[in-house]
């Protein structure tokens, strides 16, 4: 269900005179875009802008409370890691500037690939790598030099290239059985709150990471928390585990849906064709609680989830 364009516009960022003279004419969204997606914005410029573009009511979600999405489309990938960047360093800055820290969890696939723009100029220069806590979302239980290991990824694809101590980096202990592994990372999250570098959520009582950057899979699994699976429904826990996940590798650790919605601000990035369907039924209006896909359970409790996506990913969107 639709919220008002009221709404929409009141929890996004505003633009300058200028920035909306830069905007990319009607005539080159796509049609059948424009016709179920009256208020998004497809930017073709150098620098896409941010503006307040189509939102929409959730109906279910693990915390039960309803979630507004906000929903970018970008020509190109290049445009799409650009705004990322933009969009990472900007909240950066502010928890910085208001705590003296900026919590962040990464998640494995294609999304580190977006987020390197962040080692380049001037992010590479302007953010303040000292000030960085850096968490996974999930990570599969091997050692930290697999190739299927989120935490060698995030290593080879950014983290190596900025100055964030290596003690505020928070690699799981790939020693432990999943089991333990999870109870440690929780543990190490519980020690990061009475320290005072993880707020607490006042409306959930969970941590409240500044940033949750989620990828998703072409089934609609998020972290690793995946369709039809029991550990989507976990409500207690800050960090669980599996031992049966259906691709591999097979055991895994993640985040819960509590924890992820507690966040101050989650992004989704989803890109390609063959996230099309998942997509689609995110954003449909024909939604029951009994068939939810995980992504449709990021459910954002205080604020806007804000989806960065290309063409290919809404294809099937017109049928909204």
């Amino acid at each position: 269900m639709s919220t008002s364009a009221a709404a929409a516009a009141s929890s996004t960022t505003s633009l300058s005179a200028t920035r909306r003279s830069s905007l990319s004419p009607a005539s080159r969204v796509p049609a059948t875009l424009r016709r179920s997606l009256p208020s998004r914005l497809v930017s073709s410029s150098r620098s896409p802008v941010v503006q307040p573009v189509h939102a929409t009511a959730s109906p279910g979600g693990a915390g039960g409370t309803a979630a507004k999405k906000k929903l970018l489309i970008f020509d190109a990938e290049e445009y799409l890691a650009e705004s990322l960047a933009k969009y990472t360093a900007r909240l950066s800055g502010e928890a910085v500037a208001e705590r003296g820290a900026f919590t962040v969890a990464l998640s494995g696939g294609s999304l580190i690939k977006a987020l390197r723009k962040l080692a380049e100029a001037p992010y590479l220069e302007a953010v303040e790598w000292s000030k960085w806590h850096v968490f996974w979302v999930d990570e599969r239980v091997v050692p930290k030099d697999h190739a299927d290991s989120n935490y060698k990824l995030a290593m080879d694809g950014l983290l190596s290239k900025v100055l964030i101590p290596a003690s505020q980096i928070y690699a799981i202990n790939d020693a432990l059985s999943a089991e333990g592994a999870a109870n440690e990372y929780e543990t190490c999250l519980k020690q990061l709150v009475k320290d005072g570098v993880i707020a607490i959520s006042e409306v959930t009582g969970f941590p409240k990471l500044d940033l949750m950057l989620l990828g998703m899979g072409p089934d609609g699994h998020v972290a690793s928390l995946f369709p039809g699976h029991p550990i989507v429904n976990e409500n207690k826990k800050w960090v669980s585990y599996i031992k049966d996940s259906p691709k591999p590798p097979p055991e895994r650790i993640t985040f819960t849906f509590p924890l992820v919605n507690s966040s101050a601000h989650i992004a989704l990035v989803v890109t390609g064709a063959g996230k099309a369907g998942a997509v689609h039924k995110a954003f449909s209006d024909k939604q029951s609680s009994s068939d939810l896909l995980p992504v449709e359970m990021v459910s954002q409790q205080e604020g806007v989830l804000t989806w960065f996506t290309d063409k290919p990913a809404v294809s099937m969107l017109s049928s909204i």
